[in-house]
């Protein structure tokens, strides 16, 4: 039997009737338990490279639509309350976009209709399943590939050949041209407007990661741009802030009943090490978000810029060189006052991978990440990674976290 957590047996008792005994059963009186807490249950559901849907490219649209309607039954019965669906993987779209082609990962070619709306029928189908549908866009990724060329003769990329650098292997929009900032804009708040998301999410793409030996040629836009700030690292977070900040106003102009649309983002787990840092946390990060992403994650959040934050905690407890048992605590504190969610983001995918350390060998990992979260409350939910790992559970450890922590579905925070 596994551990229930505080959480999980509030649930499971929440909609029961029970007596409270004041010393004289003639005096016992029916009382009803609260209801279980609202929090966050979700599951990345990647496209890009065919990671979890479609299962590969070319599929016909029927059997497209029969893949992802699986998806949002397994969260159903993983007693999820919420799908990530990645609809902008490569500065290309998994809806009819004004702005970009159609998704190579769809028919196999970029710019080819897929004979569908694969993001229309998302949220209609989600919210017939009591999921919510978070839209979410990578806004800086171009392609997995270094040529232009193999990009569709009309994308935005060929169209404006200076907006794109190579680097690492990969094409990126050049984050430091405010017109690239305003192009991807657009296009992400396209889907926005069009249909009834429940929020924008994007992951921790923002300004490359490093690659040993390997320069992001943005001297030309920094000399352009860039007078007034104290060094190149200054000017490139600041332009990650003006995205944030740009694109979390146009979201709250979004006119929609009843309900606002929401904005979260899902950074890599460590904004800095406290040896960078004395405010950063006790960890020893080969990546800091700050520093090499030149994304000021903990300004965001102090800001108030988005509505939540889902720090990609890939960690297993007692992970020497970032702890998640020590990182819960920093993102807490970080959020702590500031009305921004905290979700951690979980490693699923980590789970019975020969490749991981012995933690992840074991089923009860993740859900003593779960039962450890549940100590602080700013913790308002988990979000794992991701959709395919969530139906194969290769070792099992999905299935525990489900009856550990999740005996009946509820809703997301509000």
């Amino acid at each position: 039997m596994g551990h229930i957590g505080r959480r999980g047996l509030l649930a499971a008792a929440g909609a029961l009737s029970v007596l409270a005994v004041t010393g004289d059963a003639a005096t016992a009186a029916p009382v009803r338990l609260r209801k279980p807490k609202r929090e966050m249950r979700g599951m990345w559901l990647a496209s890009v490279a065919n990671r979890d849907w479609p299962s590969r490219p070319g599929l016909t649209a029927d059997e497209q639509k029969a893949e992802l309607l699986a998806h949002l039954d397994t969260a159903v019965r993983r007693r999820l309350n919420a799908v990530v669906f990645q609809v902008r993987p490569t500065a290309d779209a998994l809806w009819p976009s004004p702005y970009e082609p159609w998704s190579q990962y769809l028919t196999g070619v970029q710019g080819r209709d897929p004979g569908w709306d694969p993001l229309g029928t998302a949220v209609e189908e989600a919210h017939r399943r009591g999921l919510e549908l978070h839209a979410w866009f990578n806004p800086y990724r171009v392609a997995n590939h270094t040529d232009p060329s193999r990009l569709v003769a009309s994308h935005p990329a060929r169209v404006h050949p200076d907006w794109v650098l190579p680097y690492g292997g990969k094409l990126y929009y050049n984050p430091g041209l405010p017109e690239v900032r305003s192009f991807v804009q657009d296009a992400m708040l396209d889907a926005v407007e069009r249909y009834a998301v429940d929020a924008v999410h994007w992951d921790d793409y923002f300004y490359p990661y490093p690659v040993a030996g390997q320069v992001f040629d943005d001297d030309e836009a920094f000399a352009r741009h860039g007078g007034g700030f104290p060094d190149k690292a200054a000017w490139r977070r600041d332009n990650t802030d003006r995205l944030v900040s740009e694109t979390a106003e146009r979201i709250r102009a979004v006119k929609r009943k009843g309900k606002k649309v929401r904005f979260g983002i899902s950074p890599f787990g460590v904004w800095r090490n406290a040896a960078t840092d004395p405010l950063g946390s006790p960890t020893r990060a080969g990546v800091q978000t700050y520093d090499d992403l030149h994304a000021d994650t903990r300004k965001w959040v102090r800001e108030g810029w988005i509505d939540y934050i889902v720090p990609q905690l890939y960690w297993n407890i007692g992970f020497e060189a970032a702890d998640y048992a020590k990182l819960v605590p920093w993102w807490a504190g970080t959020v702590r006052g500031t009305g921004v969610d905290l979700y951690a983001g979980e490693a699923l995918y980590k789970a019975g991978d020969p490749a991981q350390p012995a933690a992840w060998q074991d089923p009860a990992e993740l859900s003593r990440h779960l039962t450890f979260a549940e100590d602080f409350p700013e913790v308002r939910g988990h979000v794992f990674f991701s959709a395919k790992e969530v139906a194969a559970d290769r070792i099992g450890a999905m299935d525990r976290v489900v009856a550990d922590h999740y005996p009946g579905r509820v809703r997301p925070p509000a």
